[in-house]
């Protein structure tokens, strides 16, 4: 009985995966996407560690879910200030001609 349920627990990380997979490449804000991302990371550490391999696992929580999602943050916020300051640019140059 208790091992119907690790494999039934173990499909049902394999469809989040799954889920996750398409649902990244689906998403229409790159928010969502990022914070999906999150979460697949998070469900891969969980295999990781019924696989056996707790190295992989905290690896996986460590890179795939913190520092990659806070540089994805980053890089975001970057490119909105970056956009912001060609607006404010594009303003003034509308406002001296």
């Amino acid at each position: 009985m208790i091992i119907f349920e690790m494999v039934f627990f173990e499909y049902i990380l394999l469809v989040i995966l799954i889920a996750c997979s398409l649902a990244v490449s689906l998403a229409r804000k790159v928010i969502v996407a990022i914070i999906i991302f999150m979460s697949f990371s998070i469900v891969m550490a969980i295999v990781w560690v019924l696989l056996n391999a707790p190295d992989l696992a905290l690896t996986e929580a460590a890179i795939g879910a913190g520092v990659t999602s806070l540089l994805f943050f980053v890089a975001i916020k970057r490119m909105r200030m970056i956009d912001k300051k060609r607006e404010s640019e594009k303003e003034t140059e509308d406002a001296g001609q």
